[in-house]
């Protein structure tokens, strides 16, 4: 594994990705958004790859800093290909009580004017 860090980047706080010594030549570029999204571009087969990883803010965070994080999230181009993977911090519904485990949704997406999640 090797650890990805843009040249004479100061190793900060925040969201890192460790890569496979296989992929590492394919990597085009590492763009660090904020301590809360990182950005790694791949090259592959039939395309470029974005590996979007995330923290995102609490539900306790200002109103500002969420919509911060949502639009840098955003910054992907939409011919390109993105996984996105990290703590996205949410839930659904307005009580997180009986959700003792984890969860999975699939098929999610931004839910236009909001910083909220809509499954499909």
């Amino acid at each position: 594994m090797a650890s990805i860090n843009n040249p004479g980047e100061e190793k900060l706080d925040g969201v890192g990705i460790f890569v496979s010594e296989k992929w590492v030549d394919s990597v085009v570029s590492v763009e660090r958004h904020s301590k809360r999204v990182l950005n790694l571009r791949m090259v592959l087969d039939n395309g470029l790859l974005n590996v979007l990883m995330v923290y995102a803010p609490h539900s306790g965070k200002p109103d500002e800093e969420k919509e911060s994080f949502w639009n840098e999230v955003s910054c992907i181009p939409q011919n390109e290909m993105v996984v996105l993977a990290g703590d996205m911090n949410g839930h659904v519904g307005s009580s997180n009580a009986g959700y003792d485990g984890f969860g999975m949704e699939i098929g999610m997406q931004m839910v236009p004017g909001s910083s909220s999640l809509q499954t499909g």
